[in-house]
Formats: structure tokens, C-alpha cells, sequence
């Protein structure tokens, strides 16, 4: 069973934990001078996302972009795309906002919210082209797999909001995780590997600095690249 807040109603474990890192100076202008442009309310209704970007590209998400240097990156690499970032960390959604200025990205957009709640409100069925998740929380103690992002049955709800043909792609430095993460994914209907098992390194994806310090750990980065199927 849940744990009751303190109100009475049922609470969900989060898989965060809102870190109580500083925001520097320019990352705080940016988000003053440009959240209103591109972070979207949370609200308990269905994105319209050819009304949020002005043009029926399609759209990738990402949950938990960290600073959102590798989701600038890709966006800028990818004009003819748009792309939504998750987190509910603020400095990181500050520095993302100063990247999205500093590069004059047009085809970014925002939500400063839990993932778990905007894909079950917020995204239409049927409505993604990709979804990324780069090197999640962990949460490597036994008693904390619980707070694991990517089990079921929230991968039976991305699996609902990708189109046809659409892919969900995973990226995490431990092992015990990826393992995990393959088992909950490979027994998601909706999903089907592109690989036996891990995938190789896709070269069009940035290196970001959770990755930088797995390596210098000596940690093996393992990828999972998964597709739609039929349902």
C-alpha cells in the first residue's frame, strides 16, 4: 500500500529527491527573463503540442535533462524537431534556459514537474516520436529500487504515449540498473528491443557530465534502445 500524506490521500514514492543545489546568478536571470516563454504549466489536461511549438513537427521528450547541456545539443542538431524537457531540478531547468538563449533555440519546451504525473496528465496517447532518459537516479540500495524510474507499470505509459514506430532510448553507467531497466522494458507490452540485450553507443547523443563522472569511476555505460510494437 501507499503511504498516506498527511491530508489522507494516497502518496506515490517519488524517484526524485530535490537536491539543494544553488542556482548561479545567470542561470536565475534566465529563468526569470524566459520561463514564461518556454516552460509549460503543469495542468491536468493534454498538451497540444502543434499549439505549443507553432508547427506539427514531432516531438521528443526527455525526463530529467540535469543541466540540459546534451538536450541543447540535440536540439540544435535537429532544427526540424521539437523537443520537451522534464525536471524539477531549478538550476538545471536555469542552465538550459541560458543554453536555449545562448544558441537561439526555438524548439525546446519545458515542464518543471514530476515525469510520472505530466506523462500520465499531460501527454497524449500516441503523440512521441522518442524518449530519452539519460543516466536516471540509480537508487542502487535494495530498500530504494522501489524509487526506481523506469519499472512497470509506468513503462506501460510511455509505451502508450510513442506513435508507431517511435522508440524509447535509455542510458545508464550501472550495471545493476541497466539490468533491471532491460527486464522491466523487455516485459512492457507496447516495446520491443532493438538489440538481443544492450544497445551500441549512439553517436549522435552527447556526452554529459553524469557520464563523465560514471567513467571516471570506472563505470561501463550501458544503452537500451527499444521500439513500439503493436499493443
Amino acid at each position: 500500500m501507499l503511504p498516506l500524506s498527511t491530508d489522507g490521500a494516497f502518496r506515490e514514492i517519488k524517484s526524485y529527491v530535490l537536491r539543494a543545489g544553488r542556482s548561479t546568478a545567470a542561470q536565475e536571470r534566465a529563468y526569470a527573463a524566459l520561463s514564461e516563454k518556454f516552460i509549460l504549466p503543469f495542468t491536468p489536461d493534454p498538451i497540444n503540442f502543434s499549439a505549443v511549438f507553432g508547427n506539427t513537427r514531432p516531438v521528443t521528450a526527455e525526463i530529467g535533462f540535469g543541466m540540459g547541456i546534451a538536450t541543447a545539443i540535440i536540439a540544435g542538431a535537429n532544427p526540424g524537431k521539437n523537443y520537451l524537457g522534464i525536471e524539477v531540478h531549478r538550476p538545471g531547468i536555469g542552465r538550459l534556459l541560458w543554453e536555449i538563449e545562448r544558441r537561439s533555440l526555438t524548439n525546446i519546451r519545458i515542464i518543471e514537474h514530476d515525469a510520472v504525473e505530466v506523462f500520465a496528465r499531460m501527454i497524449p496517447n500516441g503523440s512521441l516520436e522518442g524518449i530519452h532518459i539519460f543516466f536516471p537516479d540509480p537508487w542502487p540500495k535494495k530498500r530504494h529500487h522501489k524509487r526506481r524510474l523506469i519499472k512497470r507499470p509506468f513503462t506501460e505509459t510511455l509505451a502508450q504515449k510513442l506513435k508507431d514506430g517511435a522508440y524509447l532510448y535509455m542510458v545508464t553507467d550501472w550495471e545493476d540498473y541497466a539490468l533491471w531497466a532491460l527486464a522491466e522494458l523487455c516485459a512492457t507490452s507496447g516495446l520491443s528491443n532493438t538489440y538481443q540485450d544492450f544497445a551500441p553507443p549512439q553517436s549522435w547523443r552527447p556526452e554529459t557530465k553524469f557520464e563523465r563522472k560514471g567513467l571516471a569511476k570506472n563505470h561501463v555505460v550501458r544503452e537500451l534502445l527499444f521500439t513500439t510494437k503493436d499493443m
